[in-house]
């Protein structure tokens, strides 16, 4: 009989070469109730083993050249937060497992509204603000995070695991920093991912683009794994070369995130009291890439031959991987064309169908073990799309035709919407050139989390793909949309290459035929295809997955993963010279107009199941604040 875990305890399942043991580490009630009972925090530690022998641990690389404990088996930690219902009772049977990014908590902030000015809050579930709506609270849900990121920074309520180093193993390797976007504009000292075995073969290097050549740079080192520059120029590209050493099998990650949903699904402390119905996976940005790879990995069947997730929302992956299963990786690696561009995201295949591979001519697809594949929803935005390869998942690697729909999957592009479009977003341009795209992707997600449910339980099909195709004419390519895009703002001069890398320390990246293209868009510059939510419908601008940076050595650089919000003029005499959008009072002649366009637009997303009621509730409460506002002309406030 299992016990329910009390903090300090160990609590083991019997038989398990996976989690063996759950070290529960605090306690404490959830400061709220929001109609399903009371909640408990329970932070903890999954002490897991793996048999480097079992066929379903072969994927992980290095696994083998791992110590070993006294059972000839590798042991790995990894932290563990759950929130679960205090009675039994109240649970509603869903697990939802939300792979972290970076060690951070974003469910309640990208899917349910909450504030993310404070990640250590969000991270830490200490007041009802960091939940937000608490949708999932709301039905009885219990939700769980895992550590899978060695390289997590400590402390923050961030989530972290342990593993391994591999010994004796050094090798040349390149690290890339940009200060201003992963480090703080201000700081003096970049870590390196890995200590340095030859402190004679560090060299460092700048570069304001990518088509410059890069310069050498003084440097100066600042402990065995960190170097210090004088001079940091935000925005640059500095990239250091280095003999590393202590490499780790990171790929462990994904073996602790299959173990520890699976050890909370089959009545594993501290969920050994609460039956669970079906576990859904979500992943955020590169926690969603790390969902893509977790299915092609075939890490979706446990040690004892079961599926893990039965459903699957990846957001905002893209096309991608994530840099984790190789040696020496760097899981914290994003591609884009400014930053991280050389390192490896993208491989084939990219789609859930089978495809053929131009460079290679492998016919593979990401969805391959029926048995235990799950049910899986990608949503993308328009930034994934320009510099994240997104078409690639639902069209053959030339760009050259459609694809028919995969069995048990489902794509959706939240029109007009950048990469971190969530609530609280605002128009302050930052760093770039265009004012910023405030669009939140959040009433989407909180529906199509909700049909996912049903998919999963019910058998419910979800809502058919909204996606840009090539067959109708709104999947087109970049050159396409910038040629005939009127003529406001400033214009990225492309879409960002999508390649694999064949020598991630080099930075090679061979032509292979892989063809990202974009969603085309209407006469106001605002994209044709995908969900249109209420404010992209009815818009009071044009909307971009896609922006330029602002200072003047990075010119035509696209912002990496920030969109524009270039605002429709007030009245016809406002209108800029040369701008053919109409003005808001012309295209919204008067409140009621306005308001009924809106209305009519949540309306037919709701029948659609692509909002829910409480949104399009929402939607029609803000138009009618934004109505109110229109001034004695008749013309509405941007």
């Amino acid at each position: 009989m299992i016990r329910f875990a009390w903090a300090g305890l160990l609590v083991a399942l019997p038989a398990a070469a996976h989690v063996v043991r759950f070290e529960e580490t605090a306690r404490s009630a959830f400061p709220a109730d929001f109609g399903s009972g009371a909640y408990v925090v329970i932070q903890g530690v999954a002490h897991g083993e793996l048999d480097p022998a079992d066929p379903r641990n072969a994927v992980i690389a290095n696994l083998a050249l791992a110590p070993r404990n006294a059972a000839g088996r590798v042991d790995y930690r990894s932290e563990v937060t759950l929130l679960r219902p205090a009675d039994p009772r109240h649970f509603n049977g869903r697990l939802v497992h939300e792979v972290t990014n970076r060690g951070r908590k974003l469910i309640f902030a990208y899917l349910h509204d909450a504030s993310q000015s404070n990640q250590t809050a969000l991270n830490g579930l200490a007041t009802a603000a960091s939940v937000g709506l608490a949708r999932p609270l709301a039905e009885g849900a219990a939700l769980v995070w895992n550590g899978w990121d060695v390289d997590v920074p400590a402390g923050g309520g961030n989530l972290r695991m342990q593993v391994p180093v591999l010994p004796g193993l050094t090798a040349t390797i390149r690290d890339e920093f940009v200060f201003g976007t992963r480090l703080p504009a201000t700081a003096t000292v970049a870590p390196l991912s890995y200590p340095i075995a030859d402190p004679a073969a560090l060299r460092l290097t700048m570069r304001w683009t990518r088509a410059q050549p890069p310069q050498p740079v003084a440097f100066a080192a600042a402990g065995p794994q960190a170097i210090r520059i004088d001079g940091i120029q935000p925005g640059a590209i500095y990239e250091a070369t280095y003999r590393a050493r202590d490499a780790r099998p990171l790929g462990i990650g994904f073996a602790a995130t299959r173990d520890v949903a699976s050890w909370m699904r089959h009545g594993g402390a501290p969920m050994a009291d609460l039956p669970v119905q079906a576990v859904l996976g979500v992943g955020i940005s590169q926690s969603g890439r790390y969902l893509r790879h977790h299915i092609d990995l075939g890490m979706n069947e446990d040690e004892q031959g079961r599926r893990v997730f039965d459903g699957v929302l990846a957001h905002i992956a893209g096309a991608g991987r994530v840099f984790i299963n190789e040696t020496f990786a760097q899981p914290n690696r994003t591609a884009t064309w400014h930053e991280d561009f050389g390192f490896p995201e993208n491989w084939f295949p990219m789609a859930a169908g089978p495809t053929r591979d131009p460079a290679t001519g492998q016919v593979s697809a990401l969805l391959r073990r029926p048995a235990t594949d799950p049910l899986v929803m990608e949503v993308n935005t328009s930034t994934e799309y320009w510099q994240k390869g997104a078409s690639l998942v639902h069209t053959t690697p030339d760009g050259s035709a459609d694809l028919a729909e995969a069995a048990g999957v489902r794509h959706y592009l939240v029109a007009g919407t950048k990469h971190a479009g969530r609530a609280g977003q605002t128009a302050a341009p930052g760093r770039c050139a265009n004012p910023n795209n405030p669009h939140s992707a959040g009433p989407l997600l909180r529906a199509l989390l909700v049909a996912l449910d049903a998919w999963v339980v019910e058998g419910r099909p979800p809502p058919p793909s909204r996606i840009p195709r090539l067959a109708d004419g709104t999947l087109v390519p970049a050159e396409t949309v910038l040629s005939g895009f009127p003529p406001v703002g400033h214009l990225p001069p492309g879409v960002t290459p999508v390649a694999p890398v064949t020598d991630w320390v080099a930075g090679a990246r061979p032509g292979v035929g892989w063809r990202p293209l974009v969603p085309a868009v209407d006469a106001d510059g605002n994209e044709r295809a995908g969900v249109r939510l209420p404010d992209i419908a009815a818009p009071l601008g044009t909307y971009t997955g896609w922006n330029l940076y602002r200072a003047e050595p990075l010119a035509r650089e696209p912002c990496d993963r920030e969109g524009s919000f270039l605002p429709f003029a007030r009245t016809a005499a406002d209108r800029a010279p040369g701008d053919p959008r109409p003005s808001i009072a012309e295209r919204w002649p008067s409140q009621a107009a306005f308001i009924a366009a809106t209305r009519a637009s949540a309306a037919a997303l709701v029948t659609d199941r692509l909002l829910l009621e409480d949104d399009a509730a929402a939607y029609l409460r803000g138009a009618e604040a934004l109505a109110r506002l229109w001034d004695q002309r008749g013309a509405a406030q941007p």
